[in-house]
Formats: C-alpha cells, sequence, structure tokens
C-alpha cells in the first residue's frame, strides 16, 4: 500500500522539512508540492490521483480553507490536513467546516505524521492534543466563534448604534429623530444603512441580530 501526497505550503523550506519527515516511511509517497491553493489547484487537474494533501493555511492568493472547500467539491475522494504553526480557534472552526480531515501543528515530529497521515487515510481524523482539546470547547460552544467572527464584520457607528436602541425600544423615527436632534430622512438613511451591515430586512431582525452580537 502507498499513500500519495501533495505538500502546499508558501515558503519552500517548509516544504522541504516536511518532505524530509515524509521521507522516513517508504509508504508515504511525495508526489508534488505546490506554493499556494491557486498553485494546487492547477497542478490537480494533471495530478488529481492523490490520496491526502497536507495544507498550510496562511497562504497569498488562495489561503489553505478556501482551497480545501474547493478541493473537496471537486476531488471528493482526496483527504486534507491542515498543517499549521498556530492552534488558533477561528481558524480551526474555519477548517473543519470548509470540510478538512485532520488538522496537525507543523512541529509535529515524523512519527506523529505518519500517524496522523494513516489515521486520515484510512477515515478517521488527525489531532494534535491541543488542537482535539480546542475542538472540545468550540462544540461545547460554537456561538463564541461565531459571535467574535461576526462581531468583527458587524460593526455599526456610534449614531447608528443610538438609532437601534431606539428602535429596540419601540419609537418611531420621529421621537428617534427629535431625540438624536436629526431629521426623520436622516434616521431613514440611518436604518437603512444598518439593516445593510447587518444584512436583516426588517426592525425586529435588526434588533435580534444587534442583541445577539452584543452591538446594543
Amino acid at each position: 500500500m502507498s499513500i500519495k501526497i501533495a505538500i502546499v505550503d508558501d515558503n519552500t523550506f517548509l516544504i522541504h522539512a516536511i518532505k524530509e519527515k515524509l521521507s522516513f516511511f517508504e509508504e508515504l509517497k511525495f508526489k508534488f508540492s505546490a506554493i499556494n491553493g491557486s498553485d494546487l489547484l492547477l497542478k490537480l487537474e494533471d495530478n488529481f490521483h492523490i490520496d491526502l494533501i497536507l495544507m498550510d493555511i496562511e497562504m497569498p492568493v488562495l489561503n489553505g480553507i478556501e482551497s480545501t472547500q474547493i478541493i473537496k467539491q471537486k476531488y471528493p475522494h482526496i483527504k486534507i490536513v491542515m498543517l499549521t504553526a498556530f492552534d488558533n480557534d477561528e481558524h480551526i472552526f474555519n477548517a473543519i467546516q470548509a470540510g478538512a480531515d485532520g488538522y496537525l501543528l507543523k512541529e509535529t515530529n515524523p512519527n506523529e505524521l505518519y500517524k496522523g497521515i494513516l489515521e486520515t487515510f484510512n477515515g478517521g481524523a488527525a489531532m494534535n492534543p491541543s488542537i482535539a482539546l480546542k475542538t472540545l470547547k468550540l462544540l461545547r460552544n460554537p456561538t463564541h466563534i461565531q459571535n467574535k467572527k461576526d462581531q468583527e464584520e458587524l460593526s455599526l457607528s456610534k449614531r447608528e448604534i443610538e438609532v437601534l436602541e431606539s428602535l429596540s425600544k419601540g419609537h418611531s423615527y420621529t421621537v428617534i429623530a427629535e431625540y438624536l436632534v436629526l431629521s426623520p430622512s436622516t434616521v431613514r438613511k440611518h436604518i437603512e444603512n444598518i439593516y445593510k451591515k447587518l444584512h436583516v430586512h426588517s426592525k425586529i431582525e435588526a434588533v435580534q441580530k444587534a442583541k445577539n452580537h452584543n452591538l446594543i
């Protein structure tokens, strides 16, 4: 039995280090490397009989998480193990959502890497203990990471938050305008912007979403 492997990393020194780790084991056959997701997709067109990809996360052009999503759709038979320098919560969450089959740290020694590859190839999920622990925490509290991520994206201006807080109290546009010393048309404009930023279509949705993400 041999397992055909591709390595994707924008750091050629690290590619070399991983190749060296693989070389200890006869059944691990290194096939090719790529320096980013875009490069990988090109190479896979001629070389899709790969069993497993060792994928870096943070790469230019097309990162590891975006690449994983595309590969899982185009080549569902290929297993993907993320190889990363950090056990970052959000990366773990996003990689698992994108369809990654395993998640190991780059500092993993050759034996651990070999065991992880074998386990993933046979239908398991390779994970460093520290990553497994974080994954369990994420599963116990999935809203934590979602809220953190959404809060970065869902930023409202101070004035928009004031308008939204007044809306949540059931005040009409006219009352809000008087209270905030604005014209009713300016209030309407603020509300339009709030709907756009929060990706909602009604006052109830806007208030609920803002409360969920601790904006008001």
